[in-house]
């Protein structure tokens, strides 16, 4: 099933003058054709500039198309008067946890949604303790934000879109200003949701955050030029670096080995499938 489509779908951001009269425009979607199945972990890889933010950005319609179609189940993006419907379903994460974060305490913050959606206080209550729960923020439901780490931070702002039980989740870089803890903090978070049925769209630029997903679509000017499983993405070491891109480290390992004239397989992805098959080569 369906969870998120798009048809054909351009964006252009319009470039104004002085006087607010459009002169130029910046084309940064072209013609993408993309469909997400409802309980997918889908990663979206691409260099700065690549259009992978831009495309997140219509899976709720904080972006409108240019031209072309993008569907929330059976929903127009589009549709003003589905809006509601459509940021229900589909939850965004965005890069700075701090740009997220309005309240001054940890549960009031995950509440906050809630709150101006007119959710009855008795359901409220159920639903942040559920989801503090569930990203393991619990403990600190009384504490300020500002005094927690950056992947605690990043958490109680997925905590948030939690509380919403959005179908999807949608994340915009969201390790991308975290330490290496925080990192495996959030990506384990992430992880976990989409075990429990949460469809999850990682938009990154770390290729070991992208090998952890089912799949993987990797964007260049605007274009969706791969879409596959993680090992076969990685195994195109050569066309991933055509356009910018590195592949994990264990997977330019095997492939400088294989240049240098070992006989590994192109789609190694871990740590413990390298020494499996050196072992082999070595006995």
């Amino acid at each position: 099933m369906e969870i998120i489509k798009t048809e054909n779908l351009y964006f252009d951001y319009e470039i104004y003058d002085d006087k607010g009269v459009v002169t130029d425009k910046n084309t940064a979607l072209r013609d993408v054709n993309l469909s997400v199945q409802k309980g997918e972990f889908l990663a979206v890889l691409g260099h700065n500039g690549s259009g992978k933010s831009t495309l997140a950005k219509h899976f709720n319609g904080i972006l409108l198309p240019t031209s072309g179609k993008v569907f929330v189940g059976n929903i127009d993006v589009s549709d003003d008067d589905s809006i509601y419907e459509v940021r229900q379903s589909v939850g965004m994460v965005f890069q700075n946890p701090d740009n997220q974060i309005v309240a001054a305490i940890v549960e009031e913050d995950v509440a906050f949604a809630l709150e101006n959606l007119g959710v009855p206080p008795e359901e409220i209550r159920l639903r942040i303790d559920e989801a503090m729960h569930l990203v393991d923020i619990y403990k600190y439901r009384k504490h300020a934000p500002h005094r927690l780490s950056g992947g605690q931070k990043q958490r109680v702002a997925i905590a948030g879109v939690i509380a919403m039980h959005p179908q999807c989740i949608v994340l915009d870089e969201p390790t991308a200003m975290l330490d290496p803890k925080g990192r495996r903090e959030v990506m384990n978070t992430i992880k976990m949701l989409n075990e429990k049925g949460v469809t999850i769209i990682l938009i990154t630029h770390y290729m070991e955050e992208a090998a952890q997903a089912r799949r993987v679509a990797v964007m260049d000017k605007g274009q969706i030029i791969m879409d596959g499983t993680p090992k076969e993405i990685f195994s195109e070491v050569e066309k991933l670096k055509e356009v910018g891109l590195d592949v994990p480290q264990v997977t330019e390992l095997a492939y400088e080995l294989r240049k240098a004239g070992m006989e590994l397989p192109a789609d190694i992805l871990t740590e413990e499938e390298c020494l499996k098959e050196l072992i082999k080569i070595l006995k």
